[in-house]
């Protein structure tokens, strides 16, 4: 038998955006353990603002397993917080309110800024660097910098090895802003994932002395904010779907405009504000190929006889994909299919 370094993953109870958590445990097994072997953990919820110290038992269940390759014998293991019961979720415990629907399949678009010494990668000490344009997908040390593609890359690598789905990355459009793109069937299965790729780009930067800014609007005046844009698709809306469903759905998005906005992050209104390819937070569009719209309807989606996945433009960087899912899959929910 081999001793495994079962890394535990959890969300704290912080609020409005809660903290990636970590701790090891050390436990044998013959060979790589499945999910179902991953004993339940306990943890101190008093210092994660998740209990009081007179009580403050919480307990970790393992919900999504991943190999970790920069330990020998290592996994990563995300869980859900469960109180002392191990059977009651935590009032903190997002994942547990999703409806889960293994047909329902999302695409999560993570923005996000590399910084040291507080300012983005890329920028002189004192000022800003030339205006956007140059730096979306750019090449060469002008556009990124010079560490910045080093870590995307070996990200990207780690991602790959753990069994993460990543679909691409890139350089955005303000200096030392970048993107990577997971796609996952099942809405708690790409959401875990997004999850653990923060964790592991985080835990990655440690070693090279940079943060991960997620906030959605770090840099004040002409730059661009950083989204989470979600691409959502249904088993009805790819296989059926039609023009007449298709309105009605984006009228239940209309409806529900504040109850989405709501989870969709935070500080929100200064990311969306009708500039930078967004839709002012107070007002919900549509429109095919239209990046200044709420939901972008790709040209693909319209040809194809309004079948296919839609993307809602409006989640920020530092939205939780676990409540981003459920909402989006609550309003869908009510519209009826023929």
């Amino acid at each position: 038998m081999a001793k495994y370094k079962l890394e535990y993953i959890w969300l704290d109870g912080y609020t409005p955006v809660p903290n990636l958590r970590a701790k090891t445990q050390i436990k044998e097994f013959d060979s790589m353990p499945t999910l179902d072997q991953l004993p339940m953990w306990g943890f101190d919820g008093s210092s994660t603002m998740q209990a009081e110290g007179r009580s403050s038992d919480c307990m970790l269940k393992p919900v999504a397993c991943y190999p970790d390759t920069t330990r020998l014998n290592g996994v990563l293991v995300m869980c859900e917080v469960m109180m002392p019961d191990g059977t009651t979720p935590h009032p903190t415990n997002s994942r547990a309110t999703i409806l889960d629907d293994p047909d329902a399949w999302f695409g999560f678009e993570q923005e996000y800024f590399l910084y040291q010494d507080g300012k983005p990668l890329g920028f002189p000490s004192d000022g800003y660097p030339a205006p956007q344009g140059p730096y979306y997908c750019g090449v060469g040390y002008q556009a990124v910098g010079e560490i910045a593609r080093q870590i995307v890359d070996e990200h990207l690598d780690l991602c790959l090895d753990a069994g993460i789905n990543h679909e691409g990355i890139n350089a955005e459009v303000a200096k030392g802003q970048w993107e990577f793109q997971i796609f996952g069937k099942g809405s708690k299965n790409a959401a875990d994932q997004i999850w653990v790729a923060r964790y592991i780009l985080m835990r990655l930067c440690e070693k090279y002395g940079v943060d991960v800014e997620f906030h959605c609007k770090p840099i004040r005046g002409d730059w661009n904010g950083s989204g989470m844009h979600s691409n959502f698709s249904t088993k009805y809306l790819r296989e059926t779907g039609g023009k007449e469903y298709f309105e009605a759905l984006m009228a239940q998005f209309a409806k529900n405009m504040e109850e989405h906005i709501a989870v969709y992050g935070p500080d929100n209104h200064m990311r969306l504000t009708g500039l930078h390819e967004t839709q002012s937070i107070d007002k919900f569009t549509y429109g095919v190929a239209d990046r200044g719209s709420s939901i972008r309807v790709p040209h693909a989606f319209v040809n194809n006889g309004y079948k296919g996945y839609l993307e809602d433009r409006r989640p920020n960087s530092q939205g939780d994909p676990y409540a981003i899912a459920s909402r989006i899959l609550k309003t869908i929910s009510e519209v009826p299919t023929k």
